[in-house]
């Protein structure tokens, strides 16, 4: 089911935009089903996918096949990467940070492995200002959190990105078609210092 919901024309057009200018070897949280690997630039060496369900990973497979870009197993946890510090160019993270359980510590985790000047693309959904969605989303987030993998909507994801020590270049907010307490969306790219 979140295959299909995350595999709209809306979101590919996010994460076109949100791949775009990742290089070199890039730490990918919350892989899912691959549903990147097609908006991955030339510049992109490799990735290296974290992702804990194994539906994700059986429907990624066939999308690791035709990948231009060399795909390698990393872990199924991004609150413990194991990877030595400043290990990768980039980080990528689309529709994740509203599941990890302990974010914050794979917010921490995810700065510790990305080198010093290298970047953070992300695009995640999340909570939203406008108090009419955002009551909607307080009182459906329980119920979320249970049918959707562990899916949080009342995230603070600039708050999230920026307390674990990135700074924020660029960033943009909007809504996916569809219902707003679902479709607030931070898009953006960090750096770590």
């Amino acid at each position: 089911m979140l295959n299909v919901l995350l595999g709209t024309r809306a979101l590919g057009r996010i994460r076109a935009a949100t791949c775009a200018g990742l290089h070199g070897d890039v730490v990918e949280i919350g892989f899912g089903s691959g549903r990147n690997i097609p908006y991955l630039p030339r510049t992109v060496t490799g990735v290296w996918p974290v992702e804990p369900s194994t539906v994700g990973r059986r429907l990624a497979e066939r999308r690791i096949a035709v990948s231009p870009v060399p795909i390698h197993p990393a872990g199924l946890d991004g609150q413990r990467l194991e990877y030595p510090d400043d290990r990768f160019d980039c980080a990528l993270s689309t529709a994740t940070l509203c599941t990890i359980p302990d974010v914050k510590h794979a917010l921490a985790e995810l700065r510790r492995v990305v080198k010093p000047g290298g970047a953070f693309h992300f695009a995640e959904h999340g909570h939203s200002p406008d108090p009419k969605v955002a009551r909607t989303q307080a009182r459906v987030d329980g119920f979320q959190h249970r049918i959707a993998g562990g899916c949080h909507l009342t995230r603070e994801i600039d708050e999230l990105i920026e307390g674990a020590g990135f700074e924020i270049l660029t960033l943009r907010h909007t809504y996916l078609p569809g219902p707003k307490a679902w479709g607030y969306m931070s898009v953006g790219k960090a750096r770590n210092p």
